[in-house]
């Protein structure tokens, strides 16, 4: 199992985390939220956090078990609604728009860093011009820029139009284009494109704990992960491919991701799994998903 923490930020540092929150530097700006794996103590002072620029304020009752808490924004004066980060690794630029959503979330998962650069190389390294690659849950886009800038011909698919719309905004903003956007149920698209008969050289998974589609289906990871699996396993080619299983419900563990590897891809070699992982100015680790990802 391995313990993957990113190495090629500048516009983004965690820096300190403890009682269920945690302080993050986003370019210039420095944020506070919640954190429900923060169950440790905090490394500096109240009067230091107090410093954020911007704190999101959970709305009483509103504790969610999926992590998207309901609140508001606390801003400082200094403090945009939105501002743009860089990220850089090998020839690959991304560009994103952060935003202070209701949700507390901004618009990146920055541990994510460790599966773009995987997607980055690996792409890279592939016996096949644009090799089609596959973004289910895709959010704001992070992995199908990784993607993109690699060379693929990559695919998004996430279920609410808002956020695809902010991800176009993020290739744009890293000067790429001709993603492919799909505004639906990753369940739904994936039978159909099984029943097209069409593979893809890479796919990416992120599905949440729960979730609802644009139609209002409905997704819980413990009931519908066994058919998607299934699903990619008939969408990925035999050869020449990866995949990503990336999770962040907090009742799983890596273990699991692996043995869903294991069972729908019985011929993948060389399976990695373990943790995405932010490293914080102290010597603490904050844990933030689980990952399982091939190359075959």
């Amino acid at each position: 199992m391995q313990l993957l923490k990113p190495q090629h930020w500048v516009d983004y540092e965690l820096i300190d985390s403890g009682e269920y929150e945690k302080l993050e530097r986003f370019g210039k700006y420095i944020i506070r939220r919640p954190e429900p794996q923060a169950v440790w103590r905090k490394s500096l002072s109240e009067k230091e956090w107090e410093n954020a620029d911007a704190f999101f304020k959970r709305e009483k009752g509103k504790a969610s078990h999926d992590g998207n808490d309901k609140g508001t924004w606390i801003q400082q004066k200094n403090m945009p609604d939105q501002w743009y980060i860089d990220y850089q690794y090998k020839g690959m630029k991304l560009k994103f728009r952060l935003g202070l959503t209701s949700f507390k979330h901004v618009g990146i998962f920055p541990e994510q860093a460790e599966n773009w650069n995987f997607i980055y190389d690996t792409v890279k390294n592939m016996k096949a011009d644009s090799p089609k690659v596959l973004n289910l849950f895709a959010y704001t886009g992070g992995a199908s820029i990784a993607a993109r800038s690699a060379g693929a011909d990559i695919t998004h698919v996430d279920s609410v139009k808002q956020v695809v719309t902010w991800s176009r905004q993020n290739m744009e903003a890293s000067g790429l284009d001709n993603i492919r956007w799909v505004v639906e149920d990753a369940l739904k698209y994936c039978r159909r494109e099984v029943k097209r008969g069409n593979l893809y050289n890479g796919i990416i998974l992120d599905p949440p704990a729960y979730g609802r589609g644009p139609d209002g289906e409905k997704w819980v990871l413990e009931e519908n992960i066994a058919e998607l699996m299934q699903l990619c396993s008939q969408l990925l080619h035999k050869e020449n491919a990866f995949l990503i299983l990336n999770l962040y419900s907090m009742g799983f563990s890596a273990v699991i991701a692996e043995n869903l590897i294991k069972d729908y891809f019985p011929a993948a070699r060389q399976i990695q799994y373990g943790e995405l992982l932010i490293p914080e100015r102290s010597a603490k680790n904050l844990p933030l998903s689980i990952y399982a990802r091939f190359v075959k």
